[in-house]
């Protein structure tokens, strides 16, 4: 953290080997690879395995679980030209891009998925929900604005903001897209 507040540059290491050299806000927006991307930022950034899939005239979506979500053009030409359809890949949102409110749920209606309320941990001037999305192992987390009301055991619909998911390669962890 202070680093991330002290320095211009800064050096993210991992079992003695650089993974990347940048400003902070590099570091936070545009992660070299899941190692950095899980590294910088509190709470770190959610990990969900998906499947590239096309349809349609050249739509993309990544599907996990019981979800779907349509990737705007620019990244799904990137994951085509890479040859990634049909392939597993690394999703990546930070939970401040997940939203509860009905306006982003209505923009961002091809992005929604379903989720069962974990946790509920008011902070104050933001809420942390810990979620299981529908269909998919791991926790995630969202960052929300401390007026949304949930309770655990709810069940909730969230917006996953396609312009700010971040892609993984499975194998190489590297960053496909940010």
């Amino acid at each position: 953290v202070e680093a991330m507040t002290m320095a211009s540059r800064i050096v993210v290491m991992k079992d003695g080997f650089i993974q990347q050299v940048d400003s902070p806000a590099n570091l936070y927006e545009r992660p070299a690879n899941l190692f950095v991307a899980g590294f910088i930022g509190s709470p770190q950034m959610n990990f969900i395995n998906a499947l590239v899939e096309e349809r349609g005239s050249g739509e993309l979506y990544l599907l996990f679980g019981n979800n779907v979500i349509q990737l705007p053009e620019p990244k799904a030409k990137r994951l085509a030209a890479g040859g990634y359809i049909d392939k597993t890949v690394v999703l990546g949102i930070r939970p401040e891009n997940i939203h509860v409110d009905e306006m982003h749920l209505s923009q961002m209606e091809h992005s929604v998925v379903s989720a069962d309320v974990e946790v509920v941990e008011m902070l104050g001037s933001e809420t942390l929900l810990y979620v299981t999305v529908n269909g998919v192992k791991n926790n995630v987390v969202a960052k929300v604005n401390p007026r949304f009301r949930t309770i655990v055991g709810d069940k909730i619909k969230m917006a996953l903001d396609p312009n700010r998911i971040h892609i993984f390669d499975k194998e190489t962890e590297q960053t496909i897209i940010n």
